[in-house]
C-alpha cells in the first residue's frame, strides 16, 4: 500500500530530461513543455520573433522544436509510458464478492474481500520494469528531437542552395536571351549562319528549360523547410539568405567518432535500455511462470438462525496443464532478438559514421577544389576572353559562350558547398542521433 502510495505523475512529464539528452547532442538549446494555451501562445510568439529577421540555420532548428507537429506527437507518447509507469506502481483494486441463497425458511449469506497477493508480491519488480521502459521512451523522443534537427539542417541548406541556383539560371537565361537576339539580327544582316544562329536559340530555348525547373525546385525545397518548420499562412513569408554559408577553414578530423557514436547516439542507448528491461520481463517472467492467479482475503458467511462465521479463502490456479513453459520460452525469445538487436544497432552504427565521415570529407574537398581552383581559374579565362574582346582578337559570341560557361561552374560551386553542409549534417546525426535509413534527404 505505501508502494502504491508513493506511485504518482512527475511535474513535466519526463520532458526536462528529453531536453538535456537532446541539448546535449544538437548544441542549440532543446527546451520542451507540456501543451497548454500558454505554452501554445509562448511558442507563437517565439516563431513571429525568429521568422522576423532572415532565417539562419540555428533559427530554422530553433523554429522547428518548437512548433514541429510530428515532434510534438511524439513527445505526447512520453504521457503514455509514464502512465503505464504509474499503473504498474499501484496495488490492484480489491474484489469484493456477495451471495444470497434461500430456501424454504432459511437464508445463507456470504460475503467476501480478496486481494492479489501475487501483484502485491511483484509490484517492485514490475515498476523496476516501466521505469525502464520510461526512460527508453525518453531515449526515443530525444532520438526523434535530433531527427527532426538533422532534416531541418538539410532541408535548410537545400532551400538557400536552390535559390541561389535559381539566381544564377536567371544570369544565364539573360545571357542567352542576348546571345540569341544578336545572333538573330546579324543573321538578317546575313553575317551570320543558320546554322548558327540555330544553335544559339536552342541554348536559349535550353536556359529557359533549365530556368523553370530550378525556380520549381527552389519553390519544393523552400516548402520542404516550411513542412519541418510546421509553418503556414502568414508565416510562408520568410526570408532566406542569399548564399550558403562559407566553408569551414579545415574539416573536422575523426578521432573517436565511433566511439563516440557507441556512448552517446540515442538508438544504442534505447537498444541498450531495450535489452535491459527485456532481462528484467524474463526473470518476472521464470518467477511467475505458472502463477497466473493467487488471490487471498476475507470471508464472512451468515446462515438463519445460526452464529455468524468469519474465515478467509485463498484462490490459486492449480498448474496441471500449464506449468508456464511456453510464457518463458517466449521471454526467453523476446531477450535473446533484443540482444541481436542491439548488437546489429552497434555494428550498423560504427560502419555509417565511417560511411558519413567520409562523405563529408570528400564534399569538403570537392568544394574546396571548386572554390579554390575551378571558379579562380574561370574567373581568370573570363578576364582573358575579355582582354582579347576589347582587342578585337574575339567576337561578341565568345564572350558570352565564355560568360555562359562561368556561370555553369559558379552554380556546380554551390551545389558542391551545398553538399558539403548536408554531409556536416548527416555526420552530427550519425554520431548523436541514430540511422541515416530513417533520415529524410534534403534535395
Amino acid at each position: 500500500m505505501l508502494l502504491s502510495a508513493c506511485a504518482g505523475f512527475s511535474p513535466d512529464g519526463g520532458l526536462n530530461d528529453v531536453s538535456r539528452l537532446t541539448e546535449a547532442r544538437i548544441e542549440q538549446p532543446a527546451e520542451f513543455r507540456k501543451d497548454s494555451k500558454e505554452e501554445a501562445q509562448r511558442v507563437r510568439s517565439r516563431v513571429d520573433t525568429l521568422l522576423s529577421a532572415p532565417l539562419s540555420v540555428d533559427s530554422a532548428v530553433q523554429i522547428a522544436l518548437a512548433n514541429n507537429a510530428a515532434l510534438k506527437a511524439s513527445l505526447a507518447e512520453l504521457g503514455v509510458s509514464e502512465a503505464e509507469l504509474v499503473q504498474a506502481g499501484r496495488m490492484r483494486n480489491p474484489g469484493f464478492s456477495f451471495s444470497r441463497v434461500r430456501g424454504g425458511s432459511d437464508s445463507e449469506i456470504d460475503r467476501g474481500v480478496s486481494f492479489d497477493i501475487a501483484a502485491l508480491l511483484t509490484l517492485p519488480a514490475r515498476t523496476r520494469i516501466e521505469r525502464g521502459r520510461f526512460e527508453q521512451a525518453k531515449l526515443q523522443a530525444a532520438a526523434q528531437a535530433v531527427r527532426l534537427v538533422g532534416d531541418t539542417r538539410m532541408a535548410y541548406f537545400g532551400a538557400v542552395a536552390a535559390a541561389q541556383s535559381a539566381a544564377f539560371a536567371e544570369q544565364v537565361r539573360g545571357a542567352a536571351e542576348a546571345s540569341s537576339e544578336l545572333a538573330k539580327n546579324m543573321a538578317k544582316v546575313g553575317n551570320w549562319s543558320k546554322l548558327e544562329q540555330a544553335r544559339e536559340s536552342a541554348f536559349y530555348q535550353d536556359a529557359l528549360t533549365q530556368l523553370a525547373r530550378s525556380r520549381h525546385q527552389a519553390t519544393a525545397a523552400r516548402e520542404q523547410l516550411a513542412r519541418l518548420l510546421g509553418l503556414w499562412g502568414g508565416q510562408l513569408g520568410f526570408v532566406l539568405p542569399e548564399r550558403l554559408p562559407d566553408l569551414p577553414a579545415k574539416p573536422k578530423e575523426m578521432n573517436d567518432a565511433e566511439a563516440q557514436a557507441m556512448s552517446q547516439r540515442l538508438d544504442m542507448l534505447s537498444a541498450r535500455r531495450d535489452t535491459e528491461a527485456t532481462a528484467a520481463a524474463l526473470g518476472l517472467t521464470r518467477t511467475t511462470g505458472f502463477i497466473n492467479v493467487f488471490d487471498a482475503g476475507y470471508v464472512n458467511k451468515s446462515t438463519t438462525g445460526l452464529a455468524r462465521e468469519n474465515g478467509y479463502q485463498i484462490s490459486l490456479e492449480l498448474p496441471i496443464f500449464d506449468w508456464g513453459g511456453a510464457k518463458v520460452a517466449r521471454a526467453e525469445a523476446v531477450y535473446m532478438e533484443s540482444v541481436h538487436r542491439t548488437t546489429d544497432t552497434a555494428v550498423r552504427a560504427r560502419s555509417e559514421v565511417r560511411e558519413a565521415y567520409s562523405a563529408y570529407r570528400t564534399s569538403y574537398d570537392i568544394a574546396r577544389h571548386y572554390r579554390d581552383d575551378v571558379v579562380p581559374l574561370r574567373k581568370k579565362i573570363s578576364e582573358e576572353v575579355l582582354l582579347r574582346y576589347n582587342g578585337m582578337l574575339a567576337s561578341v559570341f565568345e564572350l558570352l559562350a565564355d560568360s555562359r560557361e562561368q556561370l555553369v561552374s559558379v552554380n556546380m560551386a554551390i551545389e558542391t558547398q551545398r553538399d558539403f553542409w548536408i554531409a556536416e549534417s548527416k555526420l552530427q546525426f550519425a554520431v548523436n542521433g541514430g540511422s541515416d535509413n530513417d533520415t529524410r534527404n534534403a534535395p
